[in-house]
């Protein structure tokens, strides 16, 4: 009998923990708002929130269909964020790569 192979990518994806795609995904965007005004995402639906506010519930964010994706400078706060938000019922998960990639991935899919 054969074995199969998973990969931990894969293994994710049956699970369904893959990373969303950006374009697809509501991104919740934690930076602060000088950042935001001077490398602005483009390309998908953004809500700027504070940690803050995710943390004490008043985010305003619903379960949708389309996944979350939390997005922060450096990927701590968005950890963070993520798990607050998963806390509250919503498929939410942290960006992994820099606000550059998601630019980039955005812009070109």
């Amino acid at each position: 009998m054969a074995r199969e192979h998973f990969t931990l990518k894969r293994l994710a994806r049956l699970r369904g923990m893959a990373d969303p795609d950006p374009r697809t995904a509501h991104l919740i965007d934690l930076r602060p708002s000088a950042e935001q005004a001077l490398s602005p995402l483009t390309g998908a639906r953004v809500t700027a929130l504070t940690l803050d506010q995710i943390e004490d519930g008043q985010h305003g964010l619903t379960p949708a269909p389309e996944p979350l994706l939390v997005v922060c400078a450096r990927g701590t706060q968005a950890d963070l964020a993520a798990r607050y938000l998963r806390s509250d019922g919503l498929d939410a998960r942290a960006w992994r790569g820099t606000v550059a990639e998601l630019q980039a991935q955005l812009r070109d899919g």
